[in-house]
């Protein structure tokens, strides 16, 4: 069974609570879900809470897939997607012990502009199409290479390239919009 079919049928059952389907998504993807959620939240402890959050969510809405919309990758990444930016969205606790002095890393300016650059891009990727999207968080957040993006979404390696090369022209136009 090729790993598309086999993602679905896992999330099929568990959809109908099967413990060892759900183990199984979770050794499949809990991997590059950590890895996206490392490379947008920044912080190893956010990431973590944000990838259990996924597959809490995994198993609570497994039922509400359907084949015919779209990969169970795709499905299951779209979940991340969300958990990921819900734990972005919360408050981040303060530290607890603030620093003496200040920290010579980086300028208020400069934090500022980074975060705004950081939102810019974000806004920029949620306009993408849904397959486009998919593949640049896989290859950008993930860490993955083309050819593990098309292992994962079960698509042939041009597809994935096209898909990229496409992305980052139609982000970079969208970007280009923000700054005008």
């Amino acid at each position: 069974m090729a790993a598309p079919e086999k993602d679905a049928l896992l999330i099929e059952r568990t959809g109908r609570g099967d413990p060892v389907a759900f183990e199984e998504l979770y050794r499949r993807f809990a991997r590059p879900v950590l890895a996206m959620a490392r490379r947008q939240l920044g912080d190893p402890g956010r990431a973590e809470d944000a990838t259990q959050e996924t597959f809490a969510a995994v198993w609570r809405s497994a039922r509400s897939y359907r084949q015919e919309r779209g990969s169970a990758s795709a499905w299951l990444y779209a979940v991340a997607r969300h958990a990921i930016i819900d734990r972005a969205r919360q408050r981040v606790e303060p530290a607890v012990e603030a620093p003496d002095e200040a920290s010579a890393d980086a300028t208020t300016e400069e934090r500022v502009e980074l975060s705004w650059l950081t939102w810019r891009v974000h806004s920029a990727l949620e306009r993408l199409p849904e397959r486009e999207r998919a593949v640049l968080e896989l290859a950008y957040w993930s860490d993955l290479s083309q050819t593990e993006i098309a292992s994962y979404l079960d698509v042939p390696l041009g597809t994935v390239k096209t898909r990229t090369r496409a992305g980052l022209s139609r982000l970079a136009g969208l970007l280009e919009e923000v700054r005008e």
